[in-house]
């Protein structure tokens, strides 16, 4: 009680437990600072688990090969599929020369091919191919690597604006998959390829 017998205001913090009163004298904390949004939308996307490809276009002294995950199918009446491609990517003209496209899709054993083909440091034209086994493109005279476990050769029918992409439609002309891989026991090397969190995995065929 006061002197005037009026009951006296207690301040809030002393009903708090010691433990919130330490808390509310403490520094505010400073937010995490913030990613840009081109950061955040590479965090984010990392954790969507893909499949892993080699791009192909070209042919004789002229062809080149890209790892690339940005693949998809997009219509099987009429089959199409798209792929998407950086502006500054040597496979942006070629494609864009070519008119068409060739896709190797990647099995597990295949990891050592998908770095390979990411090191902007391999050889330029038909030289980088002679590292690896592979096959000429019977409707594109692309290069088809062996030993993948599909392949599909495309048609470009049209170059759409994505940005710092490009995106490439095309009209599949030969779709193949690889019959000893598909015949293949699990883990005997038909298992696929995932690209995830900045690294390759393994996705073991389905028993």
């Amino acid at each position: 009680m006061s002197d005037n017998g009026q009951t006296a205001a207690v301040p809030l913090q002393t009903l708090m437990p010691p433990q919130r009163r330490a808390e509310l004298t403490r520094s505010p904390r400073r937010s995490p600072r913030a990613l840009s949004p081109q950061a955040a939308l590479r965090s984010v996307m990392s954790q969507f688990a893909t499949g892993v490809t080699v791009l192909t276009a070209g042919s004789g002294s002229t062809c080149h090969g890209m790892t690339a995950n940005a693949f998809t199918s997009v219509s099987l009446d009429p089959p199409m599929v798209l792929c998407c491609v950086s502006r500054a990517a040597r496979m942006h003209e070629l494609i864009m020369s070519a008119h068409s496209f060739a896709v190797s899709i990647l099995g597990a054993d295949q990891k050592s091919v998908a770095r390979y083909f990411a090191d902007w440091q391999r050889p330029s034209g038909r030289a980088q191919f002679d590292a690896v086994h592979w096959e000429r493109g019977q409707r594109t005279g692309a290069p088809l690597l062996s030993g993948a476990l599909a392949w599909v050769e495309c048609e470009l029918v049209k170059a759409y604006d994505g940005g710092d992409h490009s995106i490439f439609l095309g009209d599949v002309l030969q779709a193949q998959r690889n019959q000893d891989a598909a015949a293949a026991a699990p883990g005997s090397g038909s298992d696929a390829l995932l690209f995830f969190a900045g690294d390759f995995h393994r996705l073991p065929k389905a028993s």
